[in-house]
């Protein structure tokens, strides 16, 4: 299979019109247990004219045992960077895209702690659907991209960093509730975290308004 690498024409292209390009991507949408994350990288014109780290790739398609490292050299390229997260609980009361804009809020929000204002930025978001000013975020200019983490290096590191954040969290989680064997599967419906489920029913970390029993094997 030809891996096809992330390259920065888009973001040059972006960065002509305006001095940020805010690369967002959601990481835990489709797992059965802990919270969705979303990871936000900034890139400006001298970043941009940098390398591209060696290895950066959409988190999909990086290494389990290469994720670390490639999301530590990601965060030193990129001009800033952060993860946003939303609760199990939170998915449960307002909705998984709702929870994703949620999400990205508080990244964005992380990100304007350290000095970056997101409203001079392009907001770079994978996908196709603008979930961030569906969530009532004012005042940002999101432009959707299909397959952004597979094309664009800023998406794709803001993947990787929230992946390896993610994974972090659910293999801490594992130490409280071994059973579901969250440092294998992160909380998505592998056999063996459904065949837990079955055994023990749900936790506090599950989204508990999911067809959770019925869910298919993603991995």
């Amino acid at each position: 299979m030809t891996v096809i690498e992330p390259k920065l024409t888009l973001e040059r292209r972006l960065l002509r019109e305006h001095p940020l390009v805010i690369a967002c991507d959601e990481v835990g949408r489709g797992a059965l247990a802990g919270p969705v994350a979303v990871g936000a990288a900034v890139i400006d014109a001298p970043r941009a004219r940098k390398r591209i780290p060696s290895g950066l790739r959409d988190s999909k398609l990086v290494p389990e045992p290469k994720r670390v490292d490639v999301a530590a050299r990601a965060a030193a390229w990129v001009s800033a960077s952060a993860v946003g997260w939303a609760s199990a609980a939170e998915i449960d009361e307002i909705g998984i895209m709702r929870a994703l804009g949620l999400a990205t809020i508080r990244a964005l929000a992380d990100l304007r702690a350290h000095g970056v204002v997101p409203e001079e930025a392009i907001v770079l978001l994978d996908g196709n659907y603008d979930y961030i000013t569906a969530a009532g975020a004012t005042g940002l200019r999101v432009q959707p991209v299909i397959k952004a983490d597979r094309d664009c290096a800023s998406a794709a590191a803001a993947s990787v960093i929230a992946k390896v954040a993610r994974d972090r969290l659910m293999t801490g989680l594992h130490d409280e509730l071994p059973a579901y064997e969250w440092a294998r599967n992160k909380g998505y419906a592998s056999p063996d975290h459904r065949a837990a489920i079955r055994a023990y029913g749900i936790s506090a970390h599950h989204r508990a308004s999911w067809s959770i029993a019925d869910a298919p094997t993603l991995f």
